[in-house]
């Protein structure tokens, strides 16, 4: 019985290998792909991540490690949109969004009595809004994507470790299995209390 489990349990041990394998492999292979797919739709775009003397107030830290380098990973992808493209949105509508400067635009453009170049300068606020907005969502989309790339790539690690545990281990009870005796069970026959032969 006992040389029974162990091989049943070895089995199973190296089953779970065999399957972490093939994950580790469907893994490797998500991974790589999102990352090359984010760093050719970044680089087609060519943008330069700026230069010292081009970064806002209190955001160098952010943006210094990559100064100068062309934009082509996640992490630069979010350093740009949130401190450099939302830095200036900010700036620009007093820290308005696109929606609130969409909708005095929409008011003031409806107003027969407003000041044309006030309806020209606030329309021109509004499209730089939504073409920075837009920019800033594809770049975010980019570093969501660049980081599931690179938690498929901690898991594809994780899974070929279990999977040589795994190999290991049934590898392991099946040579245990295999040294331990075969036991022969006896049948003896239960005498009915109060029978004596």
């Amino acid at each position: 019985m006992r040389k029974t489990m162990d091989k049943l349990i070895s089995w199973t041990g190296l089953v779970v290998a065999a399957v972490l394998l093939v994950a580790g492999g469907l893994l490797t292979w998500a991974s790589t792909f999102i990352e090359n797919n984010v760093t050719e739709q970044l680089q087609a775009q060519h943008i330069t991540m700026p230069v010292a003397a081009a970064f806002p107030e209190g955001h160098e830290k952010f943006l210094e490690p990559y100064a100068g380098q062309p934009l082509e990973n996640g992490q630069q992808a979010k350093a740009y949109a949130d401190h450099y493209i939302l830095v200036h949105m900010n700036e620009s509508s007093g820290g308005k969004t696109y929606s609130e400067i969409s909708g005095q635009f929409m008011k003031l453009a409806k107003d027969p009595g407003a000041d044309p170049a006030m309806v020209k300068e606030l329309g021109d606020l509004r499209q730089s809004l939504f073409m920075g907005s837009t920019l800033r969502g594809l770049l975010l989309y980019g570093y969501a994507f660049d980081t599931m790339g690179r938690i498929a790539g901690f898991a594809a690690i994780a899974a070929f470790v279990g999977a040589g545990v795994m190999f290991v281990l049934g590898l392991m009870g099946l040579r245990h299995a295999a040294r331990q005796p075969e036991v022969e069970y006896i049948e003896t026959p239960v005498k009915p209390a109060g029978v004596t032969a």
